[in-house]
């Protein structure tokens, strides 16, 4: 049987992909600070005094496997250009903010000239006002016109909260100018009839690329006055489009330059980045444009101290009799509680809704054994909550009601919060971009800030925790996104005919792949050729062809089955893992059971329930090439990327106790399979480097499982991915290539450009894998080296040496990374001999290994 590792399809955050936090304040030389949060003593303690105190408990100091010390940095200030309006430099210094940063200016005087421009500088270094100062002066001397609205200007957030926030601070910044500057959001959850004023009279309009490319787009006969004047289009957050989103949403804004142009606009974008590798190049890609850079930040920063934390093993033995370390989950409620109990205001990052949840009541039952008072300030936040409980969160986090959150992404894109003192984040996020984001979260006035990496169980945080020069000495990574990807783009040919007629002139904008689509879509039936141009010919609307989130599906509701209560959704692509028939979810600290999944429906019927367990869905994957796209001999053996079919299943799930992981039991499921296809990386050996490596069949499908697992976790020290958004399947002997295989591949459709980063960089990024199991303290393999949580299989068969017998004969025929000769420098580590997680087959060819993308 193979082993199957599927990438994850679903993203945390309102519906939006899980990437990293940012600031949107607009921190300058303040005159005063912000207000800090209830503190034990009057005076902040330094964050280092913080990080003794937590460590102070017994074996907590042994858990710090490293820390880094960030000293303070000071400011570079700039006089704003002589052509930003006096009357909005006058509103900026009424904000409490005298000079701008030098990189504000800079990015303010490309914005005057016409010119596309990103700035990519570190979290609360004054992204927004740098883009804010040049749109507002657009806006007031637009407001002189005639009409009262000659200059309009769009903002794009991957959040509804970001976009919210943002409206705020906008508001207040520019009251001194009275009714020059009107801004309003329009999304999901602006009411019908509040939708027209916006399209008639804001010039400021707050929204995200789903509303532009579902509502905005198809009805711009409606915006016609807004798109005629749109003079400035900003993308906040721009890091976070990348993968199948950002390639959907470099289709949507080549669809608005399209549209704008018809009206005669042609808009200057205005990017804002985390700091990220070669930011202008990711941000023409993602607009089509050229974009000038300003990455060099000139803002202050307050002393930061950043801790790896690693949990203790336990006496308890999970699969297979491997150690169990102390999970990720209960250290970081310890975390967070004790830190609430210093006074220490503080965000735990978490990567699932689930644990977000669990840790918040986790702290809340830890927190009302000294005082019951202090539970209330602690919560959850994550995607998924209704609107008005997302309100509430933000209002109580704002006014400091709050102590302490254990939040997804929907937070980190979500809101400013200012005055934080402390940062948890439990798990790598990912990459080292959204690593540095979530730490930039603290110490936002220019005061010290503590971050506490809490690595889980896994081969890629146990790495890090060992390997801190992986973390605190490489750059961040490069954004991916592949804009003609055909699955991303035939789509968006459809929405564009839909809007107007697409012309041989229009598919320049679109890019080279669009012209050998066209006949695709029209021997479909979807778009018709006349003279003039290619038409829509369908009634139903052409927008919803392109799932942008690459969600699929319409969200699932979860409806508590006493009441009819609506709780959340789900997204549909989660579905079959997150909401099965017996799981366990969690809503706002409370526990339900899903007693009933009804796909034809989209219902997830659920009631309160209070089991001493959570759940993991487990499944079953096979593989099939479909196209070898390019490959390279590693000795007798190849590596290859090309086009693959995954076929997967969920056929189970796990009851694992709280706080400790102990399984406690396997229920069957009966869920239909799904196909996708994609993009893959693999690599063969061959019967002469089994013999060399001394490897015999017995051992065959558990060191090529291992090496498997491994892989995936390792891969995202290479690539911008996260271990979720990619799956695996090894295979003793697969009937397309018919010799031992291991496959790693994208979780999106068409591909995400995750397994071809990995085809680019495989020495580097099998040796680190390679160099992960066998630095391992364990005997046999563990969570921390082969052992996947994903894995369909159970985690077996699995070798360990074998594993690390079998990659180290592979590297050693293996050539320099194909056209990426300066790979193992500037992404990850350079010993060939590194790694982590692993899947199994019989010799019939069944796959013996899957790890599939999680939701």
């Amino acid at each position: 049987m193979a082993f199957n590792h599927l990438p994850a399809v679903m993203h945390d955050a309102l519906g939006s992909l899980s990437v990293m936090p940012v600031t949107h304040s607009m921190p300058m030389a303040r005159k005063h600070h912000p207000s800090g949060p209830p503190q034990t003593g009057g005076e902040r303690p330094s964050p280092g005094t913080v990080l003794d105190r937590l460590a102070a408990g017994a074996g907590r100091a042994a858990r710090i496997t490293h820390t880094e010390h960030l000293p303070p940095r000071a400011g570079r200030h700039a006089v704003w250009p002589d052509r930003i309006r006096g009357e909005v430099i006058n509103a900026i210094q009424r904000a409490g903010i005298d000079h701008p940063w030098t990189h504000q200016a800079q990015a303010a005087e490309h914005a005057l000239d016409g010119e596309s421009v990103v700035i990519a500088t570190g979290t609360a270094s004054g992204k927004s006002l740098a883009y804010l100062a040049p749109v507002l002066t657009a806006l007031l001397d637009g407001s002189e016109a005639p009409n009262g609205r000659g200059t309009t200007a769009l903002y794009l957030a991957p959040t509804k909260a970001l976009a919210a926030d943002q409206r705020r601070a906008v508001k207040a910044l520019a009251a001194p100018l009275g009714n020059a500057v009107r801004p309003a959001v329009y999304d999901g959850d602006t009411p019908v009839e509040e939708r027209e004023w916006v399209r008639q009279y804001a010039n400021y309009v707050l929204t995200n690329p789903d509303m532009l490319h579902r509502g905005i787009l198809p009805s711009h006969p409606r915006w016609a006055s807004f798109l005629r004047s749109l003079r400035y289009v900003v993308i906040d957050e721009c890091h976070t489009y990348r993968g199948v989103f950002g390639s959907h949403v470099a289709q949507v804004l080549r669809r608005l330059r399209r549209v704008c142009a018809r009206y005669g606009a042609n808009p200057v974008f205005l990017l804002a980045s985390a700091t990220a590798a070669d930011p202008a190049q990711a941000a023409g890609r993602l607009t089509g444009l050229p974009v000038r850079e300003v990455a060099d930040d000139a803002s202050p920063r307050g002393e930061v101290v950043f801790a790896l934390w690693e949990p203790p093993l336990t006496e308890l033995h999970g699969e297979r009799g491997a150690p169990v370390r102390r999970t990720a989950t209960a250290e970081t409620a310890d975390l967070l509680t004790d830190l609430t109990l210093q006074g220490v205001r503080t965000v735990a990052f978490v990567r699932s809704r689930r644990g977000a949840e669990l840790i918040s009541v986790i702290a809340q039952e830890r927190l009302a054994e000294v005082d019951r008072s202090l539970a209330r300030r602690v919560a959850a936040y994550r995607g998924g909550y209704l609107p008005e409980e997302r309100r509430a969160l933000e209002n109580a986090l704002h006014s400091g009601e709050l102590l302490g959150l254990a939040a997804t992404t929907a937070l980190e894109l979500g809101i400013d919060v200012s005055g934080l003192d402390a940062v948890v984040i439990s798990g790598y996020p990912g990459t080292r971009a959204s690593l540095w984001q979530q730490a930039g979260r603290a110490g936002r006035a220019g005061q010290g800030a503590l971050a506490v990496l809490v690595a889980r169980d896994d081969p890629l945080d146990t790495y890090l925790v060992h390997h801190p020069e992986a973390l605190f000495r490489q750059p961040v990574e490069s954004t991916v996104l592949d804009p003609d990807n055909p699955y991303v783009l035939a789509p968006h040919l459809c929405a564009a005919a839909a809007e107007l007629p697409l012309t041989e002139d229009d598919l320049t904008l679109f890019g080279p792949a669009a012209p050998a689509l066209l006949p695709q879509l029209e021997s479909a039936g979807l778009l018709r050729r006349r003279t003039s141009g290619w038409y829509w010919t369908r009634r139903e609307r052409a927008a919803d062809l392109a799932d942008i989130r690459g969600e699929g599906g319409r969200p699932v509701q979860i409806v508590e089955a006493s009441t009819g209560r609506l709780l959340g959704t789900v997204d549909e692509a989660a579905s079959h893992t997150a909401v099965h028939d017996g799981a366990v979810h969690l809503h706002q600290g409370r526990t339900y059971l899903v007693k009933q999944l009804d796909l034809a429906e989209s219902v997830a019927l659920v009631e309160e329930a209070n089991p001493p367990y959570s759940t993991t869905a487990r499944d079953t994957t096979a593989i099939s090439v479909l196209e070898t796209d390019t490959e390279i001999p590693w000795g007798t053996g190849r590596l290859c990327y090309g086009s693959v079919e995954v076929t997967n299943q969920v056929v189970s799930f796990l009851r694992r106790r709280l706080i400790t992981g102990e399984v406690l039991g396997e229920s069957k499921l009966d869920l239909p399979p799904r196909t996708l296809r994609t993009r893959a990386v693999w690599w063969t050996v061959t019967e002469d480097q089994l013999d060399a490596a001394r490897v015999n069949p017995e051992q065959l499908g558990g060191a090529l499982h291992a090496a498997e697992h491994a892989s995936i976790g390792m891969l995202p020290l290479f690539a911008t991915c996260d271990r979720r958004d990619i799956g695996g399947v090894s295979v003793p002997l697969h009937p397309d290539t018919l010799l031992p295989t291991v496959f790693v591949y994208d979780g999106h459709p068409g591909g995400a450009g995750f397994a071809e980063r990995a085809f680019r960089t495989a020495r580097a990024w099998l040796g680190a894998t390679r160099e992960a199991i066998a630095s391992c303290e364990c005997e046999a393999g563990c969570p921390s080296c082969i052992q996947s949580p994903k894995c369909g299989n159970g985690n077996d068969p699995l070798h360990k040496r074998g594993a690390v017998r079998l990659l180290s004969e592979l590297l050693r025929a293996a050539p320099a990374d194909p056209a990426d000769p300066d790979t193992a420098e500037q992404d990850g580590p350079t010993d060939p001999g590194t790694a982590p997680p692993a899947g199994e087959a019989d010799p019939a060819g069944t796959p013996i290994g899957a790890d599939r993308p999680a939701p």
